[in-house]
């Protein structure tokens, strides 16, 4: 008994690089210097990378914070008037109007192709007849060019007599303008968004459920879990880190989503779909007033980073606790 707890003491020291007599370096000064070598390492890989991006976009966000402080157009500077671009921004009811909905928007697109990506990642572990071929259907909403998907959603609902619009009338629900009503034309372009989206976060979800142990779930069945249960206390926790960063991404995505909306409504109808980025585009290209629009885009910005700062900490804490 004695000699087989020192050959295990003797193995818990040679796997922390002691002697067998306890002779040796101290494990933690040898840790320590390998940490600080890694952390070199990294900093040298990321460097390159770190300052090819500074060197692209410092110039511009540069001039464009130089511009957001001065009243000016796309040919003039103009004077210089501080804040005063940002204070007329957020006291313009048809900046707040755009904010709205530019919310709805983005959590419409985040967690509406977010659940549809994830049911369909589910419904893809099973054993469905032509997987390959449904696969590759489901890909074609995100392949697809956006003018080509835009143009085609514009021939499904833009007229009376479009056919989602006639089949809404043969139903007998009256006459439903999908793009001229307002609320209707919000409705579209927030599932038109969704539909163009989802594949995104199907890849991004089945990819993590590849990664989850399928003994998991059998010793769950086994205690008695049903597939709710399961989904809800093993599957959602295990994805976890992949979701906060699809979540991080499509919001990106959705405030910065220009195409999806122009092409669709141009922000109409009477600005119901106007997003921020949209007013940013119409404030600069339009009313040619350089200094209010980039000040829309760096508010847009600072938000975009807040939310980033928030679900990066949920994925260092989701990863904490796995």
């Amino acid at each position: 008994m004695t000699t087989t707890q020192t050959l295990a003491q003797r193995l818990r020291r040679a796997s922390s690089g002691l002697g067998a007599s306890g002779a040796g370096r101290d494990p933690r000064r040898g840790g320590n210097r390998i940490v600080v070598q890694t952390r070199r390492t990294y900093a040298a890989l990321i460097a390159p990378s770190v300052i090819l991006l500074l060197l692209i976009n410092a110039y511009p966000f540069a001039y464009a914070a130089f511009q957001s402080a001065h009243r000016g157009t796309l040919l003039d500077t103009g004077p210089f008037v501080g804040f005063e671009n940002y204070a007329q921004v957020l006291g313009s009811p048809a900046f707040w109007r755009a904010a709205g909905f530019t919310l709805v928007f983005t959590l419409m697109g985040v967690f509406g192709s977010w659940a549809v990506g994830l049911g369909f990642a589910l419904l893809l572990r099973t054993r469905i007849p032509a997987s390959g071929t449904f696969k590759v259907l489901l890909l074609l909403p995100w392949v697809v060019p956006i003018v080509v998907s835009s143009t085609a959603w514009n021939w499904l609902v833009a007229t009376p007599q479009s056919p989602v619009p006639a089949l809404l009338r043969a139903l007998g629900l009256g006459e439903v303008l999908l793009l001229a009503d307002p609320t209707w034309a919000a409705v579209t372009v927030c599932v038109f968004k969704v539909w163009i989206s989802f594949p995104f976060m199907m890849l991004m979800s089945s990819a993590a459920l590849s990664a989850v142990d399928g003994t998991v779930y059998e010793a769950s069945g086994m205690d008695g879990a049903n597939r709710w249960q399961q989904f809800v206390h093993i599957t959602l926790p295990l994805i976890a880190r992949s979701t906060y960063i699809s979540w991080i991404l499509m919001t990106i995505f959705c405030v910065n989503d220009f195409p999806t909306i122009y092409l669709l409504t141009a922000g109409g109808p009477v600005d119901a779909t106007t997003s921020l980025t949209v007013l940013a585009y119409r404030t600069v290209f339009q009313d040619f007033q350089v200094g209010p629009g980039v000040a829309i885009a760096f508010i847009m910005t600072i938000a975009l980073v807040i939310v980033s700062v928030v679900l990066y900490r949920q994925i260092r804490k989701s990863s904490i606790e796995s």
